[in-house]
């Protein structure tokens, strides 16, 4: 191929060296710099951002021109298009093959002109995949609100002119460090893969601690080859064996009891082609997120059931999360916005869906029925209960709203975090504490309830209180719904990840509990995105 492009470029240096040249007359050389430009205003014209910035630039030519500059933009990017594949992209979809043939067929300055639009075509295609996704994924699930931060085709080409192609193409991609450690991470899955992968699966037979016998050594087996457990020839199932077990519990999100039960033995079997399915699916992922995250953020990922306070890269709180139920209508969206405030001491308000679907028809049967929950008119005023024929109403025509006051029973618990959004989704204590020793946490209507809100609420006020701990205490003894202004609005990520970087630079995975990832990698299938031919 770069024999090949050294050729069609040879070909094209010839073509642009005519347009300088002084053995053709003045009037043959303005006929020539017309039919180049109209090639490509023709070649352009269903694409307005393309066309925009040529028309700018008085359709100067951006690939095709005479000089090292020219030939810096056309090399970078034949090496960024056929390397496509190591970000998990289609490499066929940039035809670098017939754009090369293209180059190499042009013999006329028309051509010429057709071959800048092409190569300008593709260069968008490409910049705007790597840079914020190939995919559109509101279109892949409803669930992924995300909106995704795309530059105009104008922009794009702007900016490569004015900088070092090779610096330029360097930067398109995200740099977080997320991106750049799934990257060599795939590339590892990739090389396992050729070898044969991790072995032979394990039997799915519950195994714990003074166990021994063929089972236990597959077992030992497949972790050694995991990198989990060095290297041993013991057939018993002994210390070494129950911390490598609960090391890859641990990175997996499974309880940590060292015992090798149904749950673990199935991740444990799953080959090599399905984490790198996850790792494809998850550089995606982090495409589609803004490259400023925020010095300070607050990130929960779905799939791990947490929720953390990040400070300069660096995970500084972290608590257990219950996220929305795995139904149609309660799984948490994901999405990025900003923390306003906090509420101390809720009131609950009743989701309009909650009142119709669970509490109107319990109110039809029972006017008494979740008595702890205040029925009030469009003008605030509690209703009684005993003087109104629940009976006469649908779900369209209920003409109340339901409030649940401050407290303990609350279901909001103590305190909830609010960043005001479309989704009405937000963040909050509970006094269902239970919920946070299960392993899988999806219980509640699509927001986010958290294992230590209190905890939550220090750090969050830890950057305008001097003794944030008081501070939230004094508020909190009143027994008064207090709402506390944030000084400096926080950003909030709503993320989905089944594959994600730890803390030490080690891969995890968690399971697709809403099947979010697998309908992203058919539609990156269909888009001709492939594993390798080696299946592990």
């Amino acid at each position: 191929m770069r024999k090949l492009f050294r050729q069609s470029s040879a070909c094209i240096i010839a073509f642009c060296l005519s347009f300088s040249g002084t053995s053709v007359s003045a009037a043959n050389e303005t006929a020539q710099v017309t039919a180049f430009k109209q090639a490509v205003a023709e070649s352009i014209s269903t694409n307005s951002g393309i066309a925009e910035f040529y028309r700018s630039n008085g359709y100067q030519p951006v690939w095709t021109g005479n000089g090292p500059e020219f030939a810096a933009r056309r090399a970078a990017l034949f090496d960024a298009v056929s390397r496509a594949d190591v970000h998990g992209l289609p490499a066929g979809k940039y035809r670098a093959d017939a754009l090369l043939q293209q180059m190499r067929d042009a013999n006329s300055v028309r051509d010429l002109g057709l071959v800048e639009a092409e190569l300008s075509r593709v260069f968008v295609i490409f910049a705007r995949d790597l840079q914020s996704g190939l995919l559109d994924p509101s279109r892949v699930d409803t669930g992924i609100a995300r909106e995704i931060p795309r530059l105009s085709p104008a922009d794009q080409l702007s900016g490569l002119v004015a900088s070092d192609a090779t610096a330029f193409f360097r930067s398109i991609a995200p740099q977080s460090r997320q991106y750049l450690a799934l990257l060599k991470h795939k590339i590892a899955l990739e090389a396992l893969m050729e070898q044969g992968g991790w072995g032979l699966d394990v039997p799915v037979a519950k195994m714990e601690p003074g166990d021994s016998g063929p089972n236990v050594v597959a077992l030992r087996n497949r972790l050694v080859a995991m990198g989990y457990l060095r290297p041993t020839a013991s057939p018993r199932y002994d210390d070494a064996l129950r911390e490598a077990v609960q090391k890859f519990q641990a990175a997996h999100g499974l309880e940590t009891d060292g015992i090798a039960g149904q749950g673990t033995l199935t991740e444990l079997n799953r080959p090599v082609s399905e984490r790198l399915q996850a790792v494809i699916v998850a550089l995606e992922r982090e495409r589609w997120m803004p490259r400023e995250r925020g010095e300070r953020h607050v990130l929960v990922n779905q799939t791990d059931f947490s929720a953390s306070i990040v400070d300069q890269g660096h995970v500084s709180f972290q608590t257990r999360a219950v996220i929305g139920k795995n139904t149609s209508d309660r799984r948490s969206p994901e999405f990025s916005d900003q923390m306003e405030h906090m509420v101390i001491n809720p009131s609950w308000y009743v989701p309009r869906s909650i009142v119709t679907k669970e509490y109107l028809p319990k109110l039809r049967a029972n006017p008494h029925a979740v008595s702890h929950i205040e029925i009030t008119d469009r003008q605030g005023r509690r209703v009684n209960r005993g003087a109104v024929n629940f009976s006469q109403f649908s779900s369209r025509s209920f003409p109340f709203s339901m409030r649940q006051p401050p407290g303990k029973s609350n279901a909001l618990g103590l305190v909830k975090f609010m960043f005001p959004n479309k989704h009405n989704v937000y963040m909050h204590d509970t006094p269902q504490k239970d919920l946070f020793s299960r392993e899988v946490r999806d219980f509640s209507h699509g927001c986010i309830r958290l294992a230590d809100p209190f905890g939550f609420a220090y750090a969050i006020l830890a950057r305008q209180e001097e003794n944030p701990k008081d501070y939230f205490h004094r508020v909190l003894d009143t027994g008064r719904e207090t709402t506390v202004r944030l000084k400096k609005p926080i950003p909030v990520h709503l993320i989905y990840r089944t594959a994600f970087i730890g803390p030490k630079g080690e891969v995890e995975y968690r399971r697709d509990i809403y099947g979010r990832d697998q309908k992203i990698w058919e539609e990156l299938n269909k888009a001709g995105v492939v594993l390798p031919s080696v299946q592990g």
